[in-house]
């Protein structure tokens, strides 16, 4: 039985090729490597991505079902809270004048509940690793005009 033998041209995964064995390459094989690595680069970069967006859509869909459930239920205590204070200011005061200061309570709230959600949303850190990651690849696969003449 034989031992099965590797191209002399082939190199494993992530294994940098030495000076001779690409002397002794031909300019297809050595394209045929680039354009293998490179396409595993962007398949390794894609794959990346959606593992960060599944995971930061997980949180911000938690978040999201959390902040309606509360909102719901908020809604319903502010409704009877603000009842009950105008029917008990409506019987220091006017109606009308009563239901102005309720509702301006309310406008206050509201703009509390807003400033505090604006700042839990700026949490969502979307895709730092892959950033991060298509930041490191190597200069020589970025375009650079200025430098190419025809």
């Amino acid at each position: 039985m034989t031992v099965p033998t590797q191209d002399p041209g082939y190199q494993a995964a992530g294994a940098p090729p030495h000076a001779d064995e690409v002397r002794g390459s031909s300019l297809g094989d050595l394209m045929r490597q680039v354009t293998t690595d490179l396409s595993t680069l962007m398949r390794q970069e894609v794959e990346l991505a959606k593992a960060e967006i599944r995971q930061e859509g997980k949180k911000a869909g938690k978040a999201a079902g959390l902040f309606g459930g509360a909102g719901f239920g908020g809604y319903m205590v502010a409704l009877f809270v603000s009842i009950a204070i105008w029917q008990f200011l409506d019987n220091v005061m006017d109606s009308g004048l009563a239901a102005l200061i309720v509702a301006v309570i309310w406008a206050a709230v509201a703009a509390v509940l807003y400033s505090m959600g604006k700042k839990n949303a700026e949490r969502i850190r979307g895709l730092k690793q892959t950033n991060d990651s298509v930041q490191r690849i190597p200069d020589a696969l970025k375009p650079h005009p200025e430098g190419v003449t025809r």
